[in-house]
This record gives C-alpha cells, structure tokens and sequence, in this order.
C-alpha cells in the first residue's frame, strides 16, 4: 500500500524517501478514513488542476453523501437559482508556502499559495498557522475556482484545516514582553538609552489594516490594545516573511510580537513600532510570558529605523488631495461593523459588491481583499469599522458600505455555489486611477461608476476589445477616458491638501474620504440612445394639449379639415439643458443604405442625425463612419405626428377625438462641436483637414457597419495604362500579389438629384422580367484625370490627377462626364455627396484600371441616342468605398490649373431676387435661404402627383398623401422678399431639419407662377436640399402658437413699392376711411355650406355636422396721407375694425346664426357682389354701424400684402380726387389702391397718436432734406 501511494506521491513530484514512515503511519492511523479514500480517489497534480478543470468543482474525501447535500443546500439558501458546487473525488497534496518564483527568485506578494513541483495555484484559508507554511499537506476538503473567461488560471479554497503530513515546528517555552500600557510612552515622549534594544510587545489585536502594496513595496499595520485598558501600540510589518501573519492575525485575539524597534515618520513625526528581521509573532499564553521590566534597555533615543526611511518614501508616492469640504451641510458617516453573504458582483474591477440585496460594499478604498478571491455569491463577510453611507448618489439604488483604510474586511465562509472567479485587473484599472488621480468621494465615485459601466456596455460590442475603451495611458488616452476626464475636471475643484494615508492610518482621530459626504445630482448623464429617444418622446407628450398648436382667436373660425390639417405636424425641439440631469449624446457614427441618413448607434437603438459646419460648409467626412462621437452641444428634434378628427375648435380639450400618435426623434448639431473618443481607421486629428481622409483598415473587431471599406489607399503609384494580361473582372479573384491593390478615381460633383423611385435597375436576362422601380438618387460628376492603381496599403498627400494639368496646355487633363447612380447598399453615400466636392471613389482588391468603364451603360437606348455629349451612367456598386478629399474652393496652388479649368462648369445657384423678377426664364432654379416658416397644406388640386409619388406607398411616410408643406424662404431672418416652397408629404421622410430658422441649400427646384402672378417653387423628383446652417437654440418654443417678437416697422402707404411684393410684416398709422363691404356667416365645419339654425344646409347629399364655425370678413380702406389702401380684415379683426367689444361680437354673432349669413355693402361700392336683405334687423345695425363717423378714426394697423388680390374693387391706375380741409377744397392726383391683408388692429391713445404723428413728421422732413440735396 505504502509503495503505491509512494509511486502516487512521486507522480506529483513528491520524493516520498525522506518523509518518516513512522510520520506517514502516523498521519494514516489518525485519518483512517481518508487513508481508506485512497482506493476510491485519484491524485491530481496543481498543473492538471489549472489545466484540465475547466469549471468549478469541491472535494470532499471524508464526507457522506447525505452530508455533501446538506451542505450544497444549505449554501443556496441565500442565492436559489443558483447551482452548488459539483463533487469530485481528487486528492490534493501540496506545500503551503507565502511566495512563488519569478525569475530564479521567491517574490512574496502577502498572498499564500499551494505548490508542488508541477506548478503553484493561490490558495485562500479561513484558518491560517504560521508554522503551516513550507509544510506538505493533505487537503481533505477543498474548491477550485477557475478564472472567468480563463481555463488555465483560478485558485483553491481550503475549506476545512489541511491534515499535515509532516510534524510542526515548535514554541519557545517563555518570552519577556511588555504590554501597550507601559510600551506606549516610548511612542509618546523620548527616553534616553544607552543602546539599540529589541522589545517584545504583548497584547490583544484591536484593528488590522489591509495590505498596502506601492512602488512594489507591500506592507500593513496592525494595532495592540492592553488588556486592561483602551491603551493601543501600532506596529508597522514591512518584512517579506513576515507579510504572511496577515493571513493569521484574528480581531479580538491575543499576541505576541518579538525584536520590535521604535521608529517616527518624517513629516508628521509619528512613531510606532516596526518589525524586525528577527521578529516573531506567538498566540500569548499567559504562562510562557513574564513582564519585561523597559528601564534597563530604553534608557536613550532610538535611532529611525532605515527600513522605515522606504516607507516614508513610499507615503510621498500618495500624494492624493483630500476631497474638498463644501460649505453646505455634509453628512456624517456613521461607522459600524456588519457581517452579510455577498449576493452579486456589482462591479469587481470598482470594487463594489451586494450584500443581502440590499447593501452595497465598496471596497475602492483599500486595496482589494486578497484580489477578491473568495468574494464570490454566497460567500459570507465580516465588516469591521465601515463607514455606512445613506443615499450617496440619488439614482444609486442601495445603501453603501464603505471600507476605508482603517476597516477592516473578514471572510467568514467561503461559496458553495458554481461560480468562476472575476479578477480585478492588475493595472489600467481606469476606476481606481481616476479614483486616486481626482481623490474622489462616495458620491462621485459611484457616478463615476456608472458613467464607466453605462460606456463599456453601449460600445464594447462595436469595437471587440473594451479594454480598448477602458485603458489608460499619459500619452494616448483611451476613449472612456477622453469621456470622464473632462467632466470630472468640471466637477472636481482644483486640489492643495494631499492625503496621507499613514496619518488616515494612525491617526487617534479617525479621518478619510468616506467621513463625510453630500447627496449627489448627478451632473450630467449619458444614457443608451433608445433611453434618449423615449425620454424625448415622453417631454414631448407631457402636457400636451391640441390646443397648444393654435391661436384660439384662429382656430375658433377654422373648418374641420383645416383645423386637423393644422394639427398633423408639430415639432418640439430640446437641448442637453432641457433634461435633468444634462444629457450627453454618445454613439457611433453610422450611416443607413435603407434611410440614407446618418445615425449615431449604440448596443441598443440608432438615432438620425443631421450634421452641418458652422462655415456652412456640407458635412462630407466619409472618414469619419464607425468612430465614436460625443456630442454637448446640439438640438433634439421631436417630430409629432396627429391623426384626428375633431369637429371644431371647442373639441379640443377631447382627446377621444385623437385617433393615432406617432413622432420621430433625430439630433443635429455642428461637427465643431463633436468630439472624436475613438477614431474607426487610424488616428483623425481635429478638425478633418478638407484633404485627404485616412483609409487605413479597422483593427478593432468586427463592426456592425454597413460599410465595407477597402483594406486601405495604397502609397505606390504604379503604371496606369491598363494591363492587359490582367483579369478582366475586378470583381473575381485577384492573384495573390494582387490582393491588397485598389484601383480609385478622382471626380468632381456638378449637380446632385433626391432620393426617389427610378428605373434604373437593368432586368435580368434569365427571367426577362421588366425594368424596375427602385429607390435610388443619382448625380452628375465630372471625373478628373485617369484611374490610379495603389499597391501599398497607407494614405496619400495629395492628389495627382489634378497636377496633370500643366500650364502650357501640352497635357489637357482627363475630363469626361458621367451620371453615377446610386442603389442598394450605395445609397448610403447620399448624406455625403455634396456640389463642389472632390471625391475618390476606391474599388477594393481590383487592379483593373477600365473597372469603371466597363459598367457604364447609356442612359437610353443606343436609338434614341442622338448626341454623343449624353453622359453614360454608371451604377455604383455595393463594395466601392467613397472619400472625400477635398472642396473645389480648397485646393492648393499647384492645383489652381485645374481650379480654372472647372470654373463655370458647376451648378448655379441663384439668389432669391433672381428667382422672384419677372425677368428671371429658367424653369428649373437652385438658391439657398433661410425658414420663416413651415406650414402643413392640402396638395394643390390642379398638381397630379407623379408616378413615382403614386407608387411610393411609403411604409416610413407619417404624413397623410394628400398633404403637402408650404416652406416660407427669405433671404435672411428679417428680410421683406420671401418665396413659397411646396413639398408634397411622399418626399418629407428623406428629408431632416426642415425647421424654422434652418438655412438650406435647394437644388433643382420646379419655379412657377401663379394665377395672381406671384412665384413659388415646387419640390420634384430631380430636387434635393442640403443643410447648410442650423437653426438657432434661442428660438421661440414651436408648440406656442407665437413668441416674442419685436413690433413691425413703421412705414408710409407711399413706401409700398412694386418690388417689395413679398413684404411679410409692417405697420401703419392711418385714418379709417370707410367700410366697403361687410360679411358674417356660419358654415358647416365638414362640407363648408352655410350653416342656419344648428344644421348643415346642404341637401344633397345630406350632410350629418351639427357643428357650425363661424366667419366674418370685411374690406375697408384707410389712408395716411401719403396713399390709400384697401385692406382685407377676416374673423376677429372686424370686430376690432367695427370697434365692437368682445360682449358685443359674440351677441352679435349669435344673432347671425339663426340666419346664417348676413351681408351688406358701401353705398358706392357697386358690383361686387354682395347679396343684402333690406328687411332684415341685424342687416340694418350692421349698415349703420359702418356708415356711422365713430368707426371713421386713427388705428395702427398691422399688415402684410395680400398676395391674392380681388380686382373688383380697384379703382382706374390714376385719378383725381377731392379733398376737403375746412372750407377749402383741394384736387390732387391719387394713385391706386393697395391691397392689404389686416394682421392686427389697435386703437390709438392720444399720447401714441401725438407722438407717431411727430415721427411720421420728422421722417417726412428727413426725406424732403435728402431729396433737395441729391
């Protein structure tokens, strides 16, 4: 039996010669059991172990059956969904020993470990005797924990005391020692003595620091206390050998240390007890102890100890500032002691796990207990002397245990669950660096935490390793570090005290980090995208009423298609201030082939994204698809889209009558406002110079982009005639030494069409099927100079095709025109392409040089082709990779050549002005402006809609097809000349940031003249915008009906010229002369006929409203002596034109109702149509009132032109006209009228009127002096 467990031993690598048989019969008769357990276990070797024992398991040779289910039962009462340890049948032989070999060298690290002479494992123990160590054991009872993610590494709970298996050393019979009570006063005052002494110091362990490890140097204190009184004695253990008592040492138990030696700190003088060498450390026992008498030894100064000097060293390193008292009320920690099982590993690389499900313990503060092992769910913990911090942080969920130096962290059982072993990381752990760099408490801390874990889970999956993320370096920080540091440099003042952790250690009044705290806001928040668009959605509901997007004196006369038309669309717009706490926008910039809009993306959602420069310049950085952005600064746009049916303005307060809620959420802001946390290929520096775009191949894992870029732009130029021997098909197989050549080609855009559906995509030969419909834009480009092949995988500095062109003219540069189409996965070029920009497009493992003369095809058939000046097209395919170079306006002055020869062949774009005179011919115009406003209108009648907009059943589309937006363009905010735009809604879901205020770039626009000769444009299948500029945050709130705005200006009717046609906005003091005409009617809000006596009148067919709306319009003329006007007042402004107070307009409104309409008119004003009844009393009141002299009277009227005029009413182009001023009469020559459209009324006080007049006064004047001098 012997010889084979010998043979057994020897396989482990034990030499079983020298062990006494006589110890091993011994050790067997004791354990007998175990001993019988030979024959039904095996041996297994510490390498086999780390590396055969993929998972968690226990073995347990003295053990029933019965009592190893009781035990696994027992531990998963705390945790019931998870599963005890398996059971094996190994036996584990091994040394105990403190330290393993590095380099031919014991390197201690206070940590214990299981080795044979096939490998070490780290052990943990409950129990630990300091003579166990370098003796060979038998473990009855142990675990393996592998690592997480790692097969070849864990470590070994011991659960139960090893059996040895040679004989212990022995205990000195009787030592001399002092107690605290009488070895305190050596720290306190200085005794002379007449030589170095040791002292052997007894006494019982009242606080254990953890193990301090810095500049490699590991160390800890533990602290005496007399039996007999509160007096305590600290004790300094630097010594490797002796690192391994901390495993030993018991709070509450008895000891006794040998050869201690007095030593003092440098800069805070404090002294304490330091080991030595030959320092020993005994359980007391009162009978082999006698009382040292201290005044034959201690009778001078002690000298500093030299190991001490290192320490002090080592205290220099912590130079970390103390966390800044605040002058508001802080809390005070409370400090208490705590014994729980751990529940959950909330964070293991910050420290941070559950207690019970209720109590987080932090333990960033000290270094981590034996690097967590063992702090596994279920495993129980003693906490001693931690501070108990309530509510830290107000979305931190638990109540917070914090162990600071001075507490002290027990494990009282280890797990008998299955879980693996999460390490801490060893270094780059960015939690505790900005911990300490920034001294951070509780309550920033935890914030930080969450800032960290909220990062690491949204990107690691974009970019394979978040190590990547999380790492930290002085010279290329990471991105999470890119991310916090600012923002804790924002929150963190500046610091001058510094932290001493000796002092935090020693001190008699207890001072730390965790001692007091203030409940913290968090700052700033950064949440997943789909938290930021439903946090978007749900402000933008809040307190949403209907009645919100109308003025109630309009919406009261408005029909029920109007009204609900008006409620369709609406918009809301945040910024990062209107969340609390302020919102970051963090995501990787994306763009979709199905939307063909730029995204930020994160793990959970996408959001749209509109991105301009503050220069205007188009946004065109291709190099930029897969980085990490932040963004501070930008606008949140929430679309709302309404489905309803409301009969009148009185239902609004009825939600019933809201069918439908849908909205859209995207974010626009400047690219100077971005910051790059992580650049997708190669390094990007600021600002993205408007040259070349690094191409270099991602390293980072596999993204989740629909971008397949080449492998990289290549350094060589090699010979660009074409090969011939080479392989027709660039899209087939390379040759191997072919593989990493691209073939690219430079080219210029001219003009760029919309996204729409086209018949691009040619049929298929083998089902013959017709050509079909498919959404795709297309644009003209003008390709410069002759495809380029590159074979070295790195970027170029400047572009060559453009320096073909010499200045003596022998060598003309390559131009030929070309119509790219885009479909399919191409599309995702669209938010890119831009008029003026210099793009290169790059075909990735090709070295075909006629690639791209090989897929184009003509436009149409060869027949019809009737001028050679047609430019061919050609589809861009799904694998070519578009790069911005540069903009037409940028290049360089070797390139001025071919900047000249360009000149004139771009698009032209045109001023508002020009599109709006009368000489203007062209039918297709481009011009850019600014959004005065966006209305939703019913599509014109006379306007068919396209085939393709027919077609386009667009599943993404939120408006109704009938609907179309009517964009009001000025020139610039505040200018009189304005132009119409009309967008059919089929067009509106490719199209973003079409907001008031916004300036944008229209292309290819349809211009037309109306009926009443005015210019509008329409948007059509070959238009496209671009943002140009982005609307300013200090708008007013769109979902108010107005904001403030500044009062129109004053002006003379004389001023009115023909070519300030398009005036929005101005304001007169005239004189009422008369009313001409004069109309109030109620109409049924569904089929707009008149509606009498609480019905619709109309008879066939029968309509079912019994909703009516009231109406009233009226013409009236004014003068201001300069000219006459007549003005076009509806609804309420009669009222105020009538001088009727609102009593009196609603009596009089009920009266017309029981009638239905009521109209009159001017005695002169014959012919026009207005229908009286002699007879009728409300008729004759109202003829009255508007012959009476009161109505004539001054008023400030509010205008615009009426761009629809009536030409009933006008008057002959000029006439003589009689005035009267007292008795003396006047003929002068009066021009024609004006026709106004009434904005506002106001009665005019005398103080108002003196001073208006003074002005109309002084400006006249002005203008005589002005017209004398020229």
């Amino acid at each position: 039996m012997l010889s084979k467990t010998g043979n057994r031993m020897r396989f482990l690598g034990f030499d079983a010669a020298p062990i006494a048989l006589a110890t091993l019969r011994t050790e067997f008769f004791l354990h007998l059991s175990i001993f019988s357990l030979f024959f039904f276990s095996s041996f297994i070797s510490i390498s086999d172990l780390q590396h055969q024992q993929c998972t968690p398991c226990c073995s347990h040779l003295t053990w029933s059956t019965n009592k190893f289910k009781e035990w696994a039962h027992q531990g998963q009462g705390a945790l019931p969904m998870q599963s005890a340890l398996p059971r094996t049948y190994l036996i584990l032989v091994g040394y105990l020993t403190d330290g393993r070999q590095e380099n031919n060298e014991k390197l201690v690290d206070g940590c214990l470990y299981v080795k044979d002479n096939t490998g070490i494992i780290p052990c943990e123990l409950l129990h630990f005797e300091l003579e166990w160590l370098e003796s060979l054991f038998l473990f009855p009872s142990w675990s393996y924990i592998p690592q997480t993610g790692q097969s070849t590494a864990g470590y070994v709970e011991i659960l139960v005391d090893p059996v040895p298996v040679n004989l212990p050393k022995e205990v000195p019979a009787s030592i001399p020692v002092a107690y605290p009570a009488s070895a305190e006063p050596l720290l306190t005052s200085r005794i002379q003595c007449k030589k170095r002494s040791k002292l052997t110091v007894a006494g019982e362990l009242t606080r254990l620091s953890p193990l301090l490890c810095i500049r490699h140097k590991t160390f800890f204190f533990l602290f005496l206390k007399c039996f007999t009184s509160a007096v305590w004695v600290p004790v300094l253990v630097q010594k490797p050998s002796q690192l391994a008592w901390h495993h030993m040492l018991q709070l509450g138990h008895r000891y006794t240390i040998t050869s201690l030696s007095v030593s003092s700190l440098k800069k805070s003088g404090q002294r304490m007890f330091v080991t030595s060498v030959s320092s020993c450390l005994l359980p007391y026992c009162a009978e082999q102890v006698r009382e040292q008498p201290l005044d034959s030894a201690w009778q001078g100064e002690s000298t500093q100890s030299s190991s001490l000097e290192t320490a002090e060293q080592l205290s220099d390193s912590l130079e970390l500032g103390v966390e800044e008292e605040r002058p508001k009320s802080t809390k005070e920690s409370k400090i208490i002691s705590y014994v729980g099982t751990v529940t959950k590993i909330l964070n293991v690389q910050a420290g941070l796990f559950l207690l019970d499900n209720k109590v987080c313990l932090c333990l960033a503060y000290q270094p981590l207990l034996n690097s967590a092992r063992g702090l596994r769910p279920g495993a129980c913990v003693e906490l001693i002397d931690v501070h108990l911090l309530q509510k830290p942080l107000v979305s931190f969920p638990f109540i917070v245990l914090g162990a600071c130096l001075s507490s002290t962290v027990v494990l009282k059982s280890f797990s008998r669950l299955s879980t693996t072993y999460q390490p801490p990381a060893s270094s780059g752990n960015l939690y505790l660096q900005l911990l300490f760099r920034y001294n951070l408490g509780m309550p920033l801390y935890l914030w930080l935490v969450s800032l960290l874990e909220m990062f690491e889970e949204r990107f690691s999956c974009f970019f394979g390793r978040h190590r990547l993320l999380l790492s930290s370096t002085h010279r290329s920080p990471g991105a999470a570090e890119k991310f916090l540091v600012p923002l804790l440099q924002a929150v963190v003042p500046g610091r001058e005290e510094a932290r001493d952790v000796y002092n935090e250690i020693l001190a008699k009044h207890h001072q730390c980090p965790l001692q007091k705290y203030l409940t913290l806001n968090p700052p700033c928040q950064a949440p997943y995208l789909s938290a930021v668009c439903r946090m978007a959605e749900q402000k933008s509901w809040e307190g949403f009423s209907p009645s919100q997007l109308l003025s109630p004196l309009e919406a009261q006369h408005m029909g029920a298609q109007e009204l609900n038309r008006r409620l369709a669309w609406s918009y809301c717009t945040f910024s990062a201030g209107s969340f609390q706490p302020r919102l970051i926008l963090l995501g990787v910039l994306r763009v979709s082939s199905r939307s063909s809009s730029l995204q930020l993306q994160d793990k959970s959602s996408t959001l749209p994204c509109v991105i301009s420069h503050k220069d205007g310049s188009p946004f065109a950085h291709t190099a930029l698809i897969g980085s990490l952005l932040q963004v501070e600064n930008y606008q949140l746009i929430v679309e709302r889209f309404l489905q309803t049916d409301f009969p009148s303005w009185e239902h609004l307060a009825n939600l019933e009558h809201v069918r439908e809620k849908k909205n859209s959420v995207y974010a626009q802001f400047y690219f100077e406002d971005v910051q790059i946390l992580h650049a997708a290929e190669g390094q990007i520096q600021k600002g993205l110079r408007s040259g070349n775009s690094s191409l270099k191949k991602r390293g980072y894992g596999s993204l989740t982009s629909e971008l397949e870029t080449p492998e990289a732009k290549m350094l060589k130029l090699e010979d660009p005639k074409p090969d011939t021997h080479r392989d027709e098909n660039c899209q087939a197989g390379q040759s191997s030494a072919r593989r990493t050549s691209c073939v690219s080609r430079l080219f210029w855009v001219t003009q760029k069409e919309g996204l729409m559906l086209r018949n691009y995509q040619p049929p298929r030969e083998e089902d013959g099927e017709r050509w079909k419909l498919e959404r795709s834009f297309q644009a003209t480009v003008l390709w410069l100079g002759r495809p380029q092949l590159w074979s070295h995988p790195t970027e170029t500095g400047n572009l060559p095709e453009l320096e073909e062109t010499r200045c003596d003219g022998e060598e003309g540069m390559t131009r030929q025109e070309a119509l790219l189409l885009f479909m399919g996965k191409s599309l995702r070029w669209f938010p890119f392409l831009h008029l003026d920009g210099l793009y290169r497009f790059i075909v990735p493992c090709c070295s075909d040089l006629e690639v791209f003369d090989k897929l184009c095809f003509p436009p149409v058939p060869a027949k019809f082709l009737s001028t050679s000046s047609c430019p061919l097209c050609l589809p861009v395919q799904d694998t070519w990779h578009l790069q911005h170079e540069t903009w037409l306006s940028c290049l360089t002055e070797r390139q001025l050549a071919a900047r000249l020869v360009l000149t004139g062949m771009d698009q032209r774009i045109s001023s508002i002005p020009e599109v709006l005179s009368n000489s203007f011919t062209g039918s297709l115009v481009s011009f850019s402006g600014e959004i005065v406003e966006r209305t939703l209108c019913a599509s014109p009648k006379n306007e068919k809609p396209s085939m393709t907009v027919s077609l386009q059943k667009q599943k993404g589309s939120l408006l109704a097809s009938d609907h179309s937006v009517k964009l009001s363009i000025s020139v610039a905010p505040g200018s009189p000349i304005v132009v119409d735009i009309y967008i059919a809604a089929t067009y509106l879901q490719h199209l973003w940031g079409l907001l008031p205020g916004a300036k944008i770039l229209f292309q290819n626009l349809e211009r037309k003249i109306s009926r009443f000769h005015n210019v509008y444009c329409t948007y059509i299948a070959s238009s496209c915008v671009s943002i140009v500029s982005l609307p300013a945050s200090h708008l007013p709130f769109p979902s108010s009906p107005a904001g403030e705005a500044s009062p129109p200006s004053l002006v003379f009717l004389s001023n009115l010229q023909p070519h300030l046609q398009h005036l929005p906005e101005a304001r007169i003091l005239c004189h009422l002369s008369c009313v001409l005409t004069l109309s109030l009617q109620w109409v049924c809000s569904l089929c707009s006929s008149i509606f009498k006596e609480g019905r619709c009148t109309r008879h066939s067919p029968p309509c079912p409203s019994h909703t009516g709306v009231r109406q009233a319009s009226a013409r009236v003329l004014v003068e201001d002596g300069t000219g006459e006007a007549l003005v076009l007042c509806r609804n309420q402004h009669v009222a105020a034109m009538l001088g009727l107070s609102l009593p009196e307009w609603e009596a009089l409104q009920n009266c017309v109702q029981s009638r239905g309409r009521v109209s009159i008119q001017h005695g002169e004003a014959t012919g026009t149509g207005c229908v009286e009844e002699p007879e009728d009393l409300i008729a004759c009141y109202l003829r009255s009132l508007c012959r009476s002299p009161l109505i004539c009277r001054p008023i400030l009227l509010d205008f615009s032109l009426d761009r629809k005029p009536s030409k009933i009413l006008q008057p002959a182009p000029l006439q003589l006209r009689n005035f009267r001023c007292g008795e003396v009469e006047f003929v002068s020559q009066v021009g024609p009228w004006q026709s106004l459209l009434c904005l506002n009324v106001a009665e005019v006080e005398q103080d108002a009127l003196s001073y208006l007049s003074s002005e109309r006064i002084r400006r006249t004047s002005t203008d005589c002096r002005v017209g004398v001098t020229a």
